[in-house]
């Protein structure tokens, strides 16, 4: 099977997504879906793939959210610095960072489609960022000045992995902020907690209507 171009996969959002304003973030638009099933069905059949990983692309997540609202919030955090966006799903903290005056943004998810979607996000939003689908988890974390991480801990070997690249990336001197829901596998102890937001999602998300999410630092 050939895998969808680029440009096939900016053609499939525009089709399927519209853009939006998630509602911690009303500064950001992007293109996002209104429902989990129907693209989640329709992503499958454009790749004749059985079993691909959802979309996280086309939704905004509260740990993103809550990162993102937390930096533009903030904008010292990130000004003039290289910020690395990790997970980057639909690129929403990352172009958080952009619009609060980041010098660079390496945006990195191993899905594909996230690099499309950041590029309409970017454009969006007039931004403009890197992407990468290489797991950056195989190796040291680049050079950055900023490691973000919005919603990162849904599996506990996942999470255990992660949470290591992420020490890491602060042992190598990047300032490293998360935001975290309260998933399971998310390991506060040894975290500084720096604030908590009450975050409007959707039922076909997660299991409440507004989540409290918290913004974390290690230390």
């Amino acid at each position: 099977m050939i895998a969808p171009t680029p440009e096939a996969r900016r053609a499939f959002i525009r089709e399927h997504t519209r853009l939006q304003r998630p509602p911690h973030t009303p500064e950001i638009v992007l293109h996002l879906a209104d429902e989990v099933t129907p693209i989640w069905r329709m992503t499958e059949e454009a790749l004749q793939e059985i079993g691909l990983p959802p979309p996280f692309w086309a939704f905004a997540w509260a740990g993103g959210q809550a990162l993102a609202r937390y930096v533009l919030d903030r904008p010292e955090l990130v000004a003039g610095r290289r910020v690395v966006d990790f997970a980057s799903g639909s690129g929403l903290v990352g172009i958080a960072a952009l619009k609060a005056g980041a010098a660079s943004v390496l945006a990195a998810d191993i899905d594909p489609f996230c690099g499309a979607a950041l590029a309409l996000n970017a454009e969006a939003n007039g931004v403009a960022a890197e992407f990468t689908d290489a797991d950056l988890l195989d190796a040291a974390p680049p050079a950055a000045d900023v490691i973000l991480a919005g919603d990162i801990c849904y599996e506990k070997p996942l999470a255990d992995r992660v949470m290591a690249w992420l020490a890491a990336g602060r042992a190598a001197g990047a300032t490293v902020l998360i935001g975290d829901p309260g998933r399971s596998y998310f390991p506060r102890e040894g975290l500084t907690h720096l604030a908590t937001y009450q975050v409007p999602t959707t039922r076909e998300l997660e299991d409440l209507e507004i989540k409290k999410t918290a913004v974390w630092a290690l230390p």
